[in-house]
């Protein structure tokens, strides 16, 4: 089992940057795919952004694609969500999950470990 911790939210303007963190501990991580969801007030979860066990594949929710930037560094155990050019509708809380069967995947049902999720809020 793996324990997945979201960090790096907050405040911040239209047009600005944030770089999430999700840091795992638990099991090796490398067994792990990632994955980026959000959930916006009264709003489905919806996937953002994933990326394969080591890297070499990634996937992005069109409404992202060119601004988000998934990675992840397997010796520090951590995968990251670099947004840039944020936008009033990128406002949710932002969930790392984590899953060892199968591929990488945007389906949220695939992944079984989640984390508590961080806030990002952007501002006009």
């Amino acid at each position: 089992q793996v324990q997945l911790v979201e960090s790096g939210g907050g405040l911040v303007q239209a047009g600005g940057s944030l770089t999430l963190s999700c840091a795992a501990s638990g099991r090796t991580f490398n067994w792990y795919f990632m994955g980026w969801f959000r959930q916006a007030p009264r709003k489905e979860r919806e996937f953002v952004a994933a990326i394969s066990r080591f890297g070499r594949t990634t996937l992005y929710a069109d409404s992202v694609k060119g601004r988000f930037t998934i990675s992840r560094d397997n010796a520090q155990n951590t995968v990251y969500l670099r947004m840039n050019s944020l936008k009033l509708e990128d406002t949710a809380v932002y969930y790392c999950a984590a899953d060892d069967t199968g591929v990488v995947s945007r389906s949220s049902s695939t992944y079984h470990y989640w984390g508590q999720g961080t806030q990002v809020t952007v501002s006009s």
